[in-house]
């Protein structure tokens, strides 16, 4: 039987090679094994398959009873580990809040398990009678947020 324990092990093996990093393994009760992973340049489809050669290549026969799949992190996905906020900073995000609010903005920074996004917010200056957009930096912890995700942009 294989464990989880022993896929993670060999995986981040495999992922030590590049910049990659591991985003999830799930295994079913359905002998299924799925793998993410994720790397600052993207994954390719040849990354995808050496890694599975290389699983297959060092658990053998003890593969046989499972099916094995291995895949990119999707883009428009919620991010699962910290290693995908760093490489998104600087881009365009989601975050959905725990009380169900949506923010969009400008991934700023990361610092630990919290992050900073900077979104445009009406405000109006003093002394004006119109509002203007500025900038509001607002913190949010990843362990507090349901999920944030990279905002895909069609022009």
């Amino acid at each position: 039987m294989i464990t989880k324990e022993t896929i993670k092990a060999l995986a981040e093996e495999w992922l030590k090679q590049g910049d990659y990093f591991l985003v999830d393994i799930q295994m079913g009760d359905d002998d299924r094994i799925v793998i993410e992973i994720d790397c600052a340049d993207g994954v390719w489809i040849e990354d995808c398959a050496e890694l599975s050669r290389f699983l297959q290549e060092k658990l053998g026969d003890l593969l046989d009873d499972y099916e094995l799949e291995v895949g990119s992190a999707g883009l428009g996905q919620p991010f699962k580990v910290e290693q995908q906020y760093v490489n998104h900073v600087g881009d365009e995000v989601e975050v959905l809040t725990a009380d169900g609010h949506k923010v969009s903005g400008t991934l700023k920074s990361v610092d630990g398990r919290q992050f900073v996004v900077t979104t445009q917010e009406k405000q109006v200056p003093e002394g004006k009678k119109r509002p203007v957009k500025v900038d509001v930096d607002r913190q949010f912890s990843m362990d507090e947020v349901k999920q944030t995700r990279y905002l895909l942009e069609f022009k």
